[in-house]
């Protein structure tokens, strides 16, 4: 139905096909139901175990319509480079903070293998839209790291031009970027481009609101979204079971009636591959789809929270031992795709892109009070410009005054 002027309702004799015709068509490609479509598979997708050894195919809960492919080499050694700067970075941005060169960081540390597929199963024309956890995503998307974290120093900017990277401004309220996303994914359809989204959240953002405003949206308009939930069990303090009791959350798909997978979240081999086709089945018009990825927050929230006030320890150190860095490293090894060489060349990478932050960070930036008044509004309001006023002429006293008071002490 389409509303016309005089706000009456009239039947839309262009719109396409029924959400649940195109499910339809969808699961038949796979020659399953629409419902085994939409379900996840029994068993979360696991390629490689915490051990970094290949599971046998017939163990990594694939099944039916559920089929991941092994990814190339190339993509993993990509990938795995990656990781590598992504660990470094957080480590980095870390010690950062604590040097008080910037306001807050809130790490991934441990959640690298979902930044890293999150950005390099995307084509260069796709848009990307991240969480304010997401840092490491948005560099392997390819924008500079200093302009990365230029919003976490405390600037009023989020440090680089989202268009020219087709990369959202990193997200602090929860979940209003997901709106933002089916927004452009609506545009997308409506010119008629191939443009697949990605929108980024966490366990947490699937409690709010917009969460289900998103997801019925884009079920209903069947656009090409991929709704990627990064579950690390916490809501800041909050544990998962206090926010669902979902059999997962990737179930919560079959509610809007689009198809939901679930993933080993350290496992950046089943993440590239879930996340490869979910973009492959989104440009081929399958519609929308959630992903959930099973990882864990290995540091606090932010550097203003403190983890030890609700969970243990030893829950920490049994997912230090599914580490997505190492896991990679040593399949990669045994595989013989990486060598000493090898290892040497992408830390070294990482090193530069650790003394890049370090050195950006630590330079002055230019204040310049104005800004407060500047692209508030396309064409600025009088109460701005009359603000601006004050302000310029309240600096200006203040600077001849220090320049009496210099003049009065010589």
């Amino acid at each position: 139905m389409t509303i016309s002027a005089d706000h009456t309702a009239h039947p839309d004799t262009t719109s396409q096909a029924p959400a649940e015709d195109a499910l339809a068509e969808a699961a038949k490609k796979f020659g399953i139901t629409a419902e085994d479509y939409m379900l996840p598979a029994r068993h979360q997708i696991e390629m490689v175990d915490p051990d970094g050894r290949l599971k046998p195919q017939g163990e990594q809960g694939t099944e039916l319509g559920h089929e991941y492919p092994l990814p190339g080499d190339d993509e993993l050694l990509a990938a795995y480079e990656q990781l590598v700067v992504g660990r470094r970075v957080n480590d980095q941005n870390s010690a950062l903070v604590r040097q008080g060169r910037m306001a807050v960081y809130p790490s991934s540390h441990g959640q690298e293998a979902c930044q890293v597929a999150a950005a390099l199963c995307l084509s260069k024309g796709d848009w990307m839209f991240p969480t304010y956890r997401d840092a490491v995503a948005v560099m392997t998307r390819g924008v500079d790291p200093v302009q990365v974290m230029t919003i976490f120093r405390g600037d009023w900017h989020g440090g680089f031009d989202p268009l020219q990277h087709k990369v959202g401004i990193q997200c602090t309220p929860l979940t209003t970027q997901l709106l933002h996303a089916v927004g452009v994914a609506h545009a997308a359809k409506l010119r008629g481009e191939d443009t697949v989204v990605l929108a980024m959240c966490g366990d947490g953002a699937t409690s709010e609101g917009d969460f289900h405003e998103a997801l019925n949206f884009a079920a209903v308009f069947h656009l090409p979204v991929i709704f990627f939930v990064q579950n690390n069990k916490y809501a800041i303090s909050v544990p998962l079971a206090h926010q669902s009791v979902a059999p997962s959350l990737a179930h919560k798909a079959v509610g809007y009636g689009m198809a939901g997978e679930r993933v080993d979240g350290n496992d950046v081999v089943a993440l590239l591959a879930v996340l490869d086709r979910a973009v492959a089945l989104c440009r081929g018009g399958s519609g929308p789809l959630l992903v959930e990825a099973n990882t864990y927050r290995m540091q606090a929230h932010t550097n203003a929270d403190d983890d030890t006030r609700y969970r243990e320890s030893s829950e920490v150190a049994e997912w230090r031992a599914k580490d997505p860095v190492n896991r990679m490293r040593t399949y990669l090894t045994d595989r013989g795709l990486l060598d000493d060489d090898g290892e040497a060349r992408i830390r070294e990478k990482a090193e530069a892109v650790a003394t890049q932050l370090r050195d950006g960070l630590s330079e002055d930036v230019p204040v310049d009070p104005q800004e407060l008044f500047r692209h508030v509004f396309e064409k600025t309001t009088p109460q701005l410009r009359e603000q601006s006023a004050l302000l310029a002429d309240e600096l200006a006293r203040d600077a001849a005054s220090t320049s009496d008071s210099k003049e009065a002490g010589k």
